[in-house]
């Protein structure tokens, strides 16, 4: 996008004022996203986001500016913008990148944006015959394709010179059941770091549209969740939304950097129970989290924050890093060109246990059954929590029972990492956009089915 000598000429520009260090973020990125409703297409749309952002650090401060102008006179003028907003004493030297071209985790087979639109269409169909073939409660049907295809390129003062290729493709279902007055509504939004070969072995739009239609019809007959506190089985996939909310974050260098974590200066300590192993990794091949290289141009890394209960890593980016004295771990990410990024999670997960998901619940007594989890709030300085259960079943003498809806589960994240008594034997994980202050980010959350020994349950 950007010949090596421009960015060569920006960076000099940008450190022109006594800046320490510079860096040229550009992107092309083309988007598509098709929606269904009730059996007829309503939206179709494409869009392109061309642009680029340039970052100058002096000391510990940083300034960002960003421009949608990628010639050579728009982004000298940038970058002279962030120049005036520095003022440092570092000399300012002549630069040279060498290119280096990162490795490719993640071979893409069929370009979404290349695909026919009669047969994205006909996906979209398939989704709503099937949801609505589960029950005739089913009143109404969403269903999406979202797909999008960034080229990136990272020029920084230091001599990088780098670029990354990202193709996402994801599915998304929500189905309404009704009956008696009363409405439930249920979803699937499975997606990857592949092309629309995500289609041909790894979703099934039919079995993921039924999914959603089912929990919807199940949470339309459910009773209301009993209040108390009592033990809880998370299960896996999106269960990890817990982790990742009320713990996740708070391992975050942005968080962790200015003590603005519940973790912060915990490293070396046991901050969960011995059976928990936690892990962030941006290499797992095709996964909705996972990179090349991060948006500062790090290559990505699999990176154990949690072992045996341990506190061992924290995510860090640049900026971050120099604050904390530590390396970047390529956990750098921003929504596009218009964000200076910073730490961010990639596919984050609790690691696969030992223990057999049926004994999990054979030895609970009575409690509840988390199946699935749905969207809640959380503070991360204390990480206090609540989240909804979008699918959740009593538990009565080790069995599952009848389900219940309402329910909330309450608590704080670096408790309940404690009260973590059973992990079962098998991981899996659910896609997920990740909101904060570089902007919305594709990232995975994980777990297999884990029990905590007690917690709040909201209900009534």
């Amino acid at each position: 996008m950007v010949l090596k000598s421009v960015a060569e000429q920006v960076l000099h520009e940008a450190l022109k004022t006594g800046g320490d260090f510079a860096e040229l973020f550009c992107e092309d990125r083309r988007s598509g996203a098709l929606g269904l409703v009730d059996g007829h297409v309503e939206s179709a749309s494409t869009v392109r986001r061309h642009g680029a952002g340039i970052r100058v650090y002096n000391g510990l401060n940083s300034v960002y500016v960003h421009t949608n102008d990628t010639s050579l006179s728009g982004l000298v003028a940038a970058a002279r913008k962030a120049a005036d907003a520095v003022s440092g004493s570092a000399a300012v030297g002549d630069i040279h990148l060498t290119q280096s071209i990162a490795g490719n985790l993640h071979p893409i087979l069929a370009m979404p944006m290349d695909v026919a639109g009669a047969r994205k269409a006909r996906l979209l169909r398939d989704m709503d015959l099937a949801a609505r073939a589960v029950s005739p409660e089913i009143r109404q049907v969403r269903a999406n394709l979202i797909y999008w295809d960034s080229d990136v390129q990272i020029a920084n003062s230091e001599g990088l010179f780098t670029g990354d290729r990202r193709v996402y493709t994801r599915m998304a279902c929500a189905a309404v059941a009704e009956g008696n007055g009363e409405s439930q509504s249920g979803s699937a939004s499975p997606g990857a770091m592949m092309g629309f070969e995500l289609f041909e072995g790894r979703v099934d739009v039919a079995a993921q549209a039924e999914k959603a239609a089912r929990q919807a019809v199940t949470m339309l007959h459910a009773e209301p969740c009993p209040a108390g506190v009592m033990p809880v089985v998370i299960d896996g996939g999106f269960g990890g939304v817990i982790f990742h909310e009320a713990c996740g974050h708070s391992l975050e260098a942005q968080a962790v950097a200015f003590g603005a974590s519940e973790f912060a200066g915990k490293l070396g300590q046991r901050i969960a129970s011995p059976i928990v192993t936690a892990i962030d990794d941006g290499t797992l091949p095709g996964e909705w989290g996972s990179l090349n290289i991060d948006d500062e141009g790090t290559p990505t890394t699999r990176l154990t924050l949690i072992k045996d209960g341990v506190l061992v890593n924290y995510m860090v980016d640049r900026l971050n890093g120099r604050r904390m004295n530590m390396k970047p771990t390529g956990s750098s990410r921003r929504q596009d060109y218009t964000f200076a990024p910073t730490s961010r999670m990639r596919n984050t997960f609790i690691a696969a246990g030992s223990d057999d998901e049926g004994e999990i619940i054979a030895t609970c007594g009575d409690g509840l059954y988390a199946k699935s989890m749905g969207g809640g709030s959380v503070n991360p300085v204390t990480g206090e929590f609540n989240f909804a259960v979008a699918e959740g079943y009593l538990i009565r003498d080790g069995k599952v029972d009848k389900p219940v809806r309402g329910a909330t589960l309450i608590g704080k994240g670096a408790e309940v990492l404690k009260k973590i008594d059973r992990v079962g034997g098998s991981m899996w994980m659910a896609q997920g956009m990740c909101g904060a202050s570089s902007g919305s980010i594709p990232t995975n959350v994980g777990q297999p089915m884990i029990r905590v020994t007690d917690m709040t349950v909201g209900g009534r």
